[in-house]
């Protein structure tokens, strides 16, 4: 099918209406291979077929694309950008034993940015008629004050990766063919276990189309799929009610849904909340904690990993804001903000601003190496972007986010690790966590996990808080396993009141001391 789909484009790429693009785009210009049919810029330059179906189906050109610029830049600003987004999502939502709710929604625009040193004017269009696009052109202008005359700078087509191909792309896919593997999962979830006494399970899709464009002249178009799945299993034994909850979310298409998903989803929600009519909470106070490997990278992300946004550091709030270059870490520590894992839901082919995604090392040999850049702070710190420029939509101007974060192997190993400590707990599944970025300080809470006693996991534990310093925690991180995971599930990060998909890593770490929110001593 996909070779089909191919040929059709090639041959109708100059016509092709938003209809087509839909049934089209997903499987002929998401991935890796280009098209061999190339379209000229007005200035010459060769655009590629894939590209040139974007621009048909935001129903621009480079004339308007450039005049659009123009007119952005024409009160005296550095630097302008475009950022064409269409969204397309579907939701499914099972509760009682059976799928009885839809959503589906559609989101279309584009936003206009321009940059004055390091101000930003910002107006978005929900539609992009070019009379509407010059308007808003007109009002993001307005951050910069005086003429200034723009020749248009010739397009120049930016090559891209491809981290999620995809087989079956969601345009194809109807609601009947993806209600079974939800009411599959709500089946298998009430066969595990007579506890069990509700489900409720969710599908969520969704695919977005971008076209990028900026004063510089560079262009580029990216696809992005997203597929999330989810199930919340309620369990009662002699009265005593507990939760859990489980998930997956790849850059992935249809052929994310399949028996292995389901199975896995419907042992780990099971699990999850059955070891909790065991759990107990421990007595409150400072303890070594081991952290888990996988949903232990909250820790990175919340306690590390914003205060490594350079935004914050630029601005002086951010408690590294003088560390850049000194230790922060004991040197087998390698912290990794990605977002070149393949099908990850925190990867991107390109961020918000047009710029190819890398692997950026934060921390290196426990040397704080790099903060998470956007144009501005790269500018700023005269380096060069990371490909951390997000944001949640058209309507929202980028910001440094991350990515997916995580902790590279260290040299000892897991049972070493949880041997080493006396008394205190493990924990590897955590629902949320915040932190306070000027004195670093941050807070996550465990589901649950384990007490840690002579050298041995023992109790299960449940419902605690966990409260540090980041600064502090990287550097009171003793020891370092070699068991590195990614967890997969549905991390969503929010920050200036926008929310991006991200995803975090650890290896099991031990933390020689955090503050456990528990029981009174």
């Amino acid at each position: 099918m996909q070779e089909n789909t191919n040929e059709t484009l090639n041959q109708e790429h100059m016509n092709v209406n938003r209809r087509v693009f839909l049934k089209t785009s997903g499987t002929a210009v998401a991935g890796s291979m280009l098209l061999p049919a190339f379209i000229q810029s007005c200035q010459g330059s060769p655009l590629s077929a894939g590209l040139q179906a974007y621009l048909d189906h935001f129903e621009v050109n480079a004339q308007i694309l450039q005049r659009v610029i123009a007119t952005a830049l024409s009160k005296g600003g550095d630097y302008a950008d475009l950022f064409f987004e269409h969204k397309v999502q579907n939701s499914l939502a099972l509760e009682d034993g059976q799928v009885n709710r839809a959503y589906s929604n559609i989101d279309y625009g584009v936003g206009i940015r321009v940059l004055k040193g390091d101000q930003t004017g910002f107006a978005y269009s929900e539609t992009v008629t070019p009379e509407a696009m010059l308007k808003a052109a007109n009002t993001a202008a307005n951050i910069a004050s005086g003429a200034k005359n723009i020749s248009a700078a010739d397009l120049t087509e930016a090559s891209r990766p491809d981290y999620y191909a995809i087989q079956k792309n969601w345009e194809e896919v109807g609601v009947p063919d993806k209600i079974p593997f939800i009411q599959q999962l709500n089946d298998k979830i009430f066969a595990m276990d007579e506890r069990v006494s509700k489900v409720n399970a969710s599908l969520t899709d969704e695919t977005s189309y971008i076209l990028f464009y900026n004063s510089e002249g560079t262009i580029t178009f990216d696809y992005r799929p997203m597929v999330s799945m989810g199930a919340f299993c309620i369990m009662e034994k002699e009265g005593q009610i507990e939760n859990g909850y489980a998930s997956r979310s790849f850059r992935m298409g249809f052929e994310f849904l399949n028996d292995e998903v389901v199975d896995l989803l419907a042992r780990e929600a099971v699990e999850r909340t059955a070891i909790l009519f065991e759990a107990t909470k421990p007595k409150a106070g400072e303890m070594p904690v081991v952290m888990g490997a996988g949903g232990s990278g909250i820790l990175l992300h919340e306690a590390i990993g914003h205060t490594f946004e350079a935004d914050f550091n630029r601005k002086g709030t951010s408690i590294f804001a003088d560390k850049l270059g000194k230790k922060v870490a004991e040197s087998f520590v390698n912290i990794v903000d990605d977002g070149t894992l393949p099908g990850n839901r925190g990867s991107l082919n390109m961020d918000d601003e047009g710029v190819a995604s890398e692997k950026t090392y934060l921390v290196k040999d426990g040397v704080l190496n790099s903060y998470i850049h956007d144009r501005i702070s790269a500018n700023y710190y005269q380096v060069a972007p990371t490909g951390n420029g997000r944001r949640q939509s058209f309507r929202h101007m980028p910001l440094p986010r991350m990515r997916s974060t995580y902790m590279e192997i260290g040299p000892h190993t897991k049972d070493d690790i949880i041997a080493s400590v006396k008394n205190g707990i493990y924990v590897d599944n955590f629902s949320n966590g915040e932190v306070k970025i000027g004195a670093g300080d941050f807070t996550f809470f465990v589901k649950s996990g384990y007490l840690i006693e002579n050298g041995q996991l023992t109790r299960p534990i449940k419902d605690i808080n966990i409260i540090g310093n980041g600064p502090q925690a990287l550097a009171d991180i003793t020891m370092c396993a070699t068991d590195y995971l990614i967890d997969n599930g549905t991390w969503t990060c929010g920050k200036s009141g926008q929310s991006v998909p991200v995803t975090c890593g650890l290896p099991t770490v031990l933390v020689k001391k955090l503050t456990v929110g528990g029981l009174s001593a």
